[in-house]
């Protein structure tokens, strides 16, 4: 796994990268489980974690910025899952800007912005959400008890006609935006893959 930016030289034309961010505050399985999913239903070549410093979408000011993106990294040690602080680096804590950003330094990168059902919930109250979904496709993982709630959401209501059946989930990273699919997998199933690799390095370096 590797650290820090989203460099030129890990991001090719044609490839897959699912952009998955939040304050991971704490990180936890459930996390995990949106990650590995979306790693494995959209066939990513990399999942790339973005800490953010702040959560602008939450009353309480989140954990020391160093120690979150310390637990990331230890728990997302698992082959193609990248942890970045591009958020930090930049000096910027919405979405849209990163989404921005992103898509013109990197031209013909296949960016889908990665989230869990309980944020699909809120997304129309993000600033600017509906310039996210123009920008990127979106893939959001259901993680109960927010699936119902979450499908019955304004933004998901808003954007339903551009929905992908998650049985064509493959298809969404080279599809233009706005496009999105809703991804149903067993929370602990799907996550103990991620967790099984990270400890197992773990023991290897004990």
């Amino acid at each position: 796994m590797s650290f820090g930016a989203l460099r030129s030289e890990l991001l090719k034309p044609g490839m897959k990268v699912g952009l998955y961010g939040g304050s991971f505050d704490p990180v936890h399985e459930g996390h995990l489980h949106v990650a590995d999913t979306a790693l494995t239903r959209l066939g990513l070549d990399r999942i790339w974690w973005i800490v953010s410093p702040q959560n602008p979408h939450k009353a309480h000011a989140p954990g020391d910025f160093r120690d979150r993106l310390q637990a990331v990294r230890s728990a997302a040690n698992a082959p193609r899952m990248v942890v970045s602080d591009i958020e930090a680096r930049l000096g910027i804590n919405r979405t849209a800007q990163l989404a921005t950003y992103l898509t013109r330094r990197h031209p013909g990168v296949n960016f889908v912005w990665i989230m869990g059902a309980d944020a699909l919930r809120s997304f129309h109250r993000w600033q600017d959400w509906q310039t996210i979904a123009h920008k990127m496709p979106i893939a959001v993982v259901s993680r109960p008890p927010d699936a119902l709630r979450a499908r019955l959401s304004r933004a998901a209501v808003a954007l339903s006609r551009y929905r992908l059946s998650q049985h064509q989930a493959h298809a969404l990273p080279s599809s233009s935006a706005p496009r999105w699919t809703y991804l149903t997998a067993p929370l602990y199933d799907v996550a103990s893959s991620t967790l099984r690799v990270s400890s197992r390095r773990a023991t290897t370096r004990n």
